[in-house]
């Protein structure tokens, strides 16, 4: 195993370092993309603090999924590929195309330079964004098998996650040429924020009920999974020969409202929880059903509970 490199793009990301520190805990060879070298201290501060301090096996490549510059380096000598890099806007844009065109043609560049170096499997992270955004959700339970529908009225980033992913299938069914593609969908990503590295889901959802941002409780529910897990799914992928061809929806069991997050603080954390709005639940129809049977089979995946996730991100010190 140890004689294996990976290559992780956007290391800089809340996936992207999570995923490096369990592939080193692990013993492989990790190469990561980062847009400027210059960002590079801040994955060595990260993983110091989670207790690496041999970094004699990971290496960077200066490479931006908007240009060609760098893809072909990066991939070069990796048997794996795990196409992590995946910003999540807190504002949508308004043109959609901001987000659509770094997303398709940032994951063409990724295949094409791991098919140009030989890489056996390219693990992609895209989103359930791309499965449960246009299908009518009351007694319907989520699966990989659901897509979103990118014609349908949705927002940029969903039809961005969407359109990237079918881009994915349809390069590796026509040009692929033996090269391997696996796709893992998260859901909502919280647990433990290392060297300031931190997901949206703690600035839009955390954060914003703690410092009382949030007044009432959206109508609507959504999946959570710990990164910790959503880097061992990533991994689990990677190398079991049954993940090939294969999308995986990386979720813990059941959802969650803003309100039950917010319940969970005032019962687990009640110390942090002072300047917390008071909301109300939400119609008990908003809640929808999605399975990670799939994982638990095929990859012997098994995520921890949602709650343990979103408290793993409370607990966090925030240092940026």
């Amino acid at each position: 195993m140890t004689n294996q490199t990976v290559l992780v793009t956007g290391g800089t990301g809340f996936v992207g370092i999570h995923t490096i520190l369990s592939l080193l805990q692990k013993g492989y060879t990790v190469k990561t993309t980062v847009r400027s070298l210059a960002k590079k201290e801040a994955i060595v501060q990260a993983l110091n603090e989670a207790g690496i301090v041999d970094l004699e096996k990971l290496s960077y490549v200066e490479a931006d999924l908007t240009s060609d510059g760098g893809w072909e380096e990066a991939a070069q000598g990796c048997t794996y590929v795990l196409h992590v890099a995946s910003p999540f806007p807190l504002v949508q844009p308004e043109d959609e195309n901001e987000l659509i065109i770094p997303a398709r043609e940032g994951s063409l560049r990724v295949l094409k330079a791991a098919r140009k170096a030989g890489v056996k499997r390219v693990v992609m992270t895209s989103s359930f964004a791309a499965i449960g955004y246009s299908i009518n959700s009351k007694e319907h339970i989520f699966t990989e098998n659901d897509w979103t529908d990118e014609n349908a009225p949705v927002q940029p980033y969903i039809k961005s996650k969407t359109i990237a992913e079918k881009a994915a299938w349809d390069f590796i069914k026509h040009q692929g040429e033996g090269l391997e593609l696996t796709v893992i969908n998260p859901v909502g990503i919280f647990g433990p924020i290392i060297g300031g590295i931190f997901p949206a889901s703690y600035e839009g959802v955390i954060k914003a009920l703690v410092d009382g941002t949030v007044t009432e409780s959206p109508q609507f529910t959504f999946g959570v999974v710990d990164v910790r897990d959503v880097a061992d799914i990533h991994i689990k992928a990677m190398v079991l020969p049954e993940a090939k061809g294969q999308r995986f929806l990386a979720t813990s069991d059941g959802v969650v409202s803003f309100y039950d997050v917010a319940q969970l603080i005032k019962q687990e954390r009640p110390q942090k929880a002072g300047r917390m709005a008071e909301l109300k639940p939400i119609d008990p129809s908003y809640y929808i059903t999605m399975s990670n049977q799939k994982a638990r089979d095929l990859l012997n995946w098994h995520p921890r509970s949602k709650e343990e996730a979103i408290l793993a991100s409370l607990d966090s010190e925030i240092t940026k």
